[in-house]
């Protein structure tokens, strides 16, 4: 069983989608799952009450649990100084705090299992310093941090923990991000092509193939930087 994040859309919807397709069984988290077909939770990841009862259910059902990926994110685009108190708030308590909630609440039901596998998110915005993503990509170096740290403190548990760092993916979170601005952050990156929610889903397979247990403490950059 594999639980997934941000799966009522995105890049979380993606993989959840991918997974099922593969016939693994899947839980999806997020604030809205009553569009999603398959088992899913109403879980907001920025309060850790929420995600211990959702984590007291799945308990319940003796699931076994293989793997976590943690695709629930939110970001806002505007300069530091510009970004009001409540959004820098809600991108912290989101992005680096629901991380780790769902780490420190999940991952115990791999160290029973001694096996497992965490995928964080983490974004390209944290190599680049890109102007107008500061509180974004603070947060999300906290995400890489704290993924490199919880990889060695769980590898005795045989759980690998990785970072997936894409670049700009079609997903709401870029919405707002003209195609001009897009152009010029794919022409820094290694492979200067925009890649998709599919591609990611395709690394996300990879990370939790057992032939690639070798891999963690990584951050992998979709496209390069």
């Amino acid at each position: 069983m594999i639980i997934v994040t941000g799966a009522s859309k995105g890049i979380g919807k993606t993989i959840c989608e991918r997974l099922l397709s593969n016939n693994q069984a899947v839980i999806g988290l997020a604030r809205d799952t009553s569009k999603l077909d398959f088992e899913s939770y109403d879980c907001d990841v920025s309060s850790f009450k929420d995600i211990e009862n959702t984590v007291r259910k799945i308990k319940k059902n003796s699931k076994s649990i293989q793997g976590l990926i943690n695709a629930a994110g939110t970001a806002s685009m505007n300069l530091a100084l510009l970004t009001p108190s409540d959004i820098s708030k809600k991108i912290i308590e989101t992005n680096l705090l629901g991380t780790i909630y769902c780490c420190q609440l999940i991952s115990p039901l791999m160290i029973r299992e001694k096996n497992g596998v965490i995928i964080n998110f983490s974004t390209i915005a944290v190599n680049l310093a890109l102007k107008g993503e500061s509180i974004y990509a603070a947060s999300k170096a906290g995400v890489e941090t704290f993924s490199k740290v919880l990889a060695r403190e769980l590898s005795s548990f045989n759980i690998n923990v990785n970072c997936i760092a894409p670049g700009p993916i079609d997903t709401s979170l870029i919405k707002g991000v003209s195609k001009t601005e897009i152009n010029n952050l794919i022409s820094r990156q290694v492979i200067q092509k925009q890649f998709t929610k599919f591609d990611i889903a395709d690394i996300v397979e990879l990370l939790l193939n057992k032939k690639f247990k070798s891999i963690s403490g990584e951050v992998l950059h979709i496209g390069g930087s």
